[in-house]
C-alpha cells in the first residue's frame, strides 16, 4: 500500500503534463490560426478599400490617438496603426516561414549525407556549420542582411542562413547515431545502396526532431525580423513590418504616444508566444509518441 503511492502521484503528474502540453499545442495552433487569417484577409480588405492603404496616411491628423475611425491610431506619418499591425503579421509570418523552410530544405540533406558518409567530407561540413553556430544569431543576420540588401527574399535569405547549422547539427548527430543499427547494416550487407538507405530508413527515423525545431526557430525568427526591421535592414520601407514601426515610434513614446509602439509590439509577442506554446506541446507530443513506440 506504502508503495502505490509514489506511483500514483508519478502517474497524476505525467498526465498533468501531458496534459498542459496538449492546451498549450491547442493555444499555439489557435494563435497561429488567427495570424494567418489576419495575414490572408487583410489584403483582399485593402483592395476592397474596407481598410485604409497602410503606406498612405495624408489624409489623417498625425499622431491621433485610438478613437472609431481609427482603432489603434495613428503614427506620425497619418497611417493606420491597425492596418499595419495586421498587415505586418502577414509579411512576419511569410517571411519566417520561408526562411524555416530553406534552412530545412538546406540544413537536413547536409546532416543526413554529413553523418551517412563520414570521412573528409563530415570533418568539412562540421567545422564549417560550427563557425557559424559560434557566430551570435542577431550579428549573422545583420551581416547577412547587410550584404544582401532589403527585401522579402533577402530577409529570408539572410534567417534561413542562421538556422541551417542547427538542422545540421541535429541531423547529423542522429543519422550517425542510426546508421550504426541493425537494420541498417542488414540492409546494407542485402545490397542496398545509399540513397536507398537515407530514403527508407535514415529519413523516417532523423526527421520527427525537425518539426519541433521549426517552431521553435519560426519563434526566434519573428524576433530576429523585428530587430532587423528596428535596426533599418528588414525591408523596405513601403513593407508594413513591426520592429521598423517600432523603431518609428520610439521618438514619440517619451511625448506620451504610447499607441504606436504598444500595438505592433504586442503583435510580435503573441505571434512568438504561439509558436512557442506550438514547439513546446509538439515536443512533449513526439517525446511521449517515442516512449509508445519502444
Amino acid at each position: 500500500m506504502l508503495g502505490e503511492k509514489p506511483k500514483a502521484l508519478s502517474v497524476n503528474l505525467f498526465a498533468a503534463k501531458r496534459s498542459l502540453s496538449s492546451r498549450m499545442a491547442v493555444w499555439g495552433v489557435a494563435i497561429l490560426s488567427i495570424y494567418v487569417c489576419a495575414a490572408v484577409i487583410t489584403p483582399l480588405l485593402i483592395d476592397l478599400g474596407l481598410l485604409p492603404d497602410p503606406n498612405f496616411g495624408l489624409d489623417n491628423p498625425i499622431y491621433d490617438p485610438p478613437s472609431l475611425n481609427h482603432w489603434c491610431g495613428t503614427d506620425r506619418l497619418g497611417r493606420d496603426v491597425c492596418v499595419r499591425t495586421l498587415g505586418g503579421s502577414g509579411v512576419a509570418l511569410q517571411v519566417v516561414f520561408l526562411a524555416v523552410i530553406l534552412a530545412v530544405l538546406f540544413g537536413v540533406p547536409l546532416g543526413i549525407l554529413s553523418g551517412y558518409l563520414g570521412g573528409v567530407f563530415d570533418r568539412s561540413m562540421v567545422l564549417f556549420m560550427d563557425t557559424l553556430y559560434a557566430v551570435p544569431v542577431l550579428l549573422l543576420s545583420v551581416v547577412m542582411a547587410f550584404l544582401l540588401g532589403r527585401g522579402i527574399p533577402n530577409a529570408a535569405v539572410a534567417l534561413c542562413v542562421v538556422y541551417i547549422p542547427q538542422y545540421f547539427r541535429v541531423v547529423r548527430n542522429q543519422t550517425a547515431q542510426v546508421k550504426s543499427e541493425l537494420f541498417v547494416e542488414a540492409a546494407r550487407s542485402l545490397g542496398a545502396g545509399p540513397i536507398w538507405i537515407i530514403r527508407k530508413y535514415l529519413l523516417r527515423n532523423v526527421i520527427t526532431s525537425v518539426p519541433v525545431l521549426l517552431t521553435l526557430n519560426a519563434a526566434d525568427a519573428v524576433l530576429i525580423l523585428g530587430g532587423l526591421g528596428f535596426l533599418g535592414l528588414g525591408l523596405p520601407e513601403s513593407v508594413p513590418e513591426w520592429g521598423s514601426d517600432l523603431n518609428l515610434a520610439l521618438s514619440a513614446l517619451p511625448t506620451g504616444i504610447w499607441w504606436t509602439a504598444l500595438y505592433p509590439g504586442i503583435a510580435m509577442f503573441i505571434l512568438v508566444l504561439g509558436l512557442s506554446f506550438l514547439g513546446d506541446g509538439l515536443e512533449d507530443w513526439i517525446s511521449e509518441t517515442g516512449k509508445k513506440a519502444k
